[in-house]
């Protein structure tokens, strides 16, 4: 799945027929980072998805679906898809953060749900803001979101309701392994 929303991208901006510099200019991206995007170069942030979202009318999901149904999208865990690291914002390397779509098969959908693997260790803490809601239920681990000028640490059971155009950063707490659900609302 990783190496597809790059062309997943083009793909509808090109059945949309507008150019990579109009893209850039609606997403307030450089050209430089949608060539990269649409070579699968470079798998952005949610704010840029999100961004170029926008920008072409269609679901943050819609770069990550494998197909789509208008019944009820039921995940097995045995079925668990390959994950998708996404790049941060301020270098190409991958962010310690893999995140397993929960509902990929979901047609019309307004929320993203992933399980997200987040590795310990030296994931920068750059902070990042995009429109909608996220919300944060930790299964394992203990992480810490970086939420406007303020801290909260959360442990398996606990959960946070944001609103994610405050400037935020999830993180392994301590650089210990985590796992949480998140489920993030984009308004269309």
């Amino acid at each position: 799945m990783e190496n597809r929303i790059g062309h997943r991208i083009r793909r509808i901006r090109e059945g949309l027929d507008i150019s990579r510099e109009q893209l850039a200019e609606r997403s307030s991206l450089s050209l430089l980072q949608v060539e990269k995007i649409e070579s699968d170069e470079l798998i952005p942030s949610l704010t840029p998805l999100i961004r170029i979202s926008r920008a072409l009318g269609v679901r943050l999901g819609t770069f990550m679906d494998d197909c789509e149904s208008e019944g009820p999208s039921v995940f097995r865990g045995e079925e668990r898809a390959s994950g998708i690291n996404f790049s941060n914002e301020s270098s190409q390397s991958r962010t310690a953060m893999t995140y397993f779509p929960l509902a990929a098969d979901k047609a019309g959908r307004h929320m993203e749900p992933f399980v997200i693997d987040i590795a310990g260790g030296s994931d920068e803490h750059i902070l990042s803001t995009h429109e909608g809601e996220e919300f944060i239920y930790v299964l394992a681990g203990e992480i810490e979101i970086e939420y406007g000028k303020d801290v909260y640490s959360l442990s398996a059971g606990d959960s946070i309701y944001y609103d994610s155009i405050v400037p935020h950063h999830v993180h392994a707490k301590n650089g210990v392994d985590a796992k949480i659900i998140a489920v993030v609302y984009v308004p269309v």
